[in-house]
């Protein structure tokens, strides 16, 4: 893994870095193509593009009442983690739900925000080369903890489905489950099929064709944001353990061939310490393969800062989905970097707490885009509404501004509006 100086970094080398598109524009035109045949001809075109595209033939969609006899199967021991990591996240997301109020702003107006959850929210949990139970909790478990009436879920088919994701399904509290994958599967849930119920919301992570799918039906339904392959930046400076900086970028790259796995330091002995301990340590991972295809990604690497002031500008910049700060003074650095999807802090927070076990959520924004975005919560599942009422003495002290405002925009019923009040009263 080589080490790469920032100030050495070219235009090009820059933007490979920071514009990570994760390849959705390649394959949006092919996409938009299955979600409108998906939505004209329902399950006709799912069953056909999951026999092309999946290799399976499947007889029933919906799969809802295999969760009980998987959550049978699955060993006690995995059973008790999907439990434990369900009320973790539940805990924490019980914490975002907002409080409807009401309040007096001047004398005679009444003001307030109220909130509503979604009735009908889609939630994709990928599947293919590996299973995602830990999606399925933190999909499922915020829309439930916000209140949503019907959560539905969509996961690619299999010859026999994950014991483990369909028992983490059961345990988070999904209503209906579908064994469908990839862009027919984004497109089943936004427009419904004669097997799959249409929703108001689609949410949750999966591959470039399950991304362009949200693009493509975006506007049509709501959608939480598009997420590309995963990321990991690790902020280090002279104190950071070079193996356990190593260790979360190797973990993070094994996601995905195209995931983003990365460390920056303005220590040189600490950035080629990490760089041979990555090394050292892929060829014994299960999924080496893939871990050394992300490693030799463009947005990949060690990157050395000439200052830590440098450092936390490339880290600001760079708006990682997962932002590790392994430093002494962390808690100052945190302060200064204001663009990243999740922080873990200290070298006792690997980034797999979040993504399984700590409570926080592991869908997050990627590709830069949590410069002005955060990852999926309890918000994404509400409504938010105001709520105002005006006593006449309020109106009345408020009115010439409405009135003047009002024509200013040449609007005049507008004012008529507010005068009609007054005039007819």
């Amino acid at each position: 893994m080589d080490v790469r100086e920032i100030a050495d970094l070219g235009p090009d080398e820059r933007a490979a870095i920071f514009d990570r598109g994760g390849g959705v524009a390649d394959v949006l035109d092919d996409v938009r193509e299955v979600v409108e045949r998906v939505r004209t001809e329902g399950d006709v075109a799912v069953r056909e593009y999951t026999r092309e595209f999946d290799d399976v033939e499947v007889g029933n969609l919906e799969v809802t009442g295999r969760l009980e006899d998987a959550r049978e199967r699955v060993d006690e021991a995995v059973l008790a983690a999907l439990e434990r990591a369900a009320a973790n996240v539940r805990a924490f997301h019980e914490r975002q739900v907002p409080d409807d109020w009401r309040e007096e702003f001047g004398e005679g107006r009444e003001l307030g925000r109220r909130f509503r959850p979604l009735e009908r929210v889609g939630v994709y949990v990928p599947g293919g080369a590996a299973a995602y139970p830990s999606s399925a909790l933190m999909g499922v478990v915020p829309a439930r903890v916000a209140g949503v009436e019907h959560v539905a879920v969509a996961t690619p088919p299999a010859e026999e489905l994950n014991p483990v994701t369909l028992a983490a399904l059961d345990v988070a509290g999904a209503d209906a489950v579908y064994q469908v994958g990839g862009a027919q599967a984004v497109g089943a849930l936004a427009y419904g099929t004669e097997s799959v119920g249409a929703v108001q919301k689609v949410v949750g992570p999966g591959n470039r064709w399950v991304t362009a799918a949200k693009a493509a039906v975006r506007g049509d339904v709501e959608i939480d944001f598009l997420a590309g392959p995963s990321e990991v930046l690790v902020v280090a400076d002279d104190t950071a353990d070079p193996d356990l900086v190593a260790a979360d970028v190797v973990a993070q790259a094994e996601h995905d061939a195209d995931a983003s796995a990365a460390a920056v330091t303005d220590d040189a002995d600490v950035a080629a310490a990490v760089a041979a301990a990555v090394e050292a340590r892929v060829d014994d991972r299960d999924r080496a393969e893939t871990i050394r295809a992300a490693l030799a990604g463009d947005a990949s690497g060690v990157f050395l800062a000439r200052s830590m002031s440098e450092a936390v500008s490339f880290a600001d910049e760079y708006a990682a989905e997962h932002l590790s700060i392994q430093a002494d003074a962390d808690e100052a650095l945190l302060d200064r970097i204001d663009s990243a999807g999740s922080v873990f802090l200290g070298p006792w927070t690997p980034v797999a707490a979040g993504d399984y076990a700590s409570g926080t959520n592991h869908v997050l924004p990627t590709g830069g885009l949590a410069r002005v975005a955060g990852g999926l919560s309890v918000d994404h599942f509400l409504r938010a509404q105001t709520v105002q009422r005006c006593s006449r003495e309020g109106l009345a002290d408020i009115a010439d501004v409405v009135t003047t405002l009002a024509e200013a925009e040449g609007l005049e019923a507008h004012a008529w509006s507010v005068r009609e009040r007054f005039d007819g009263a």
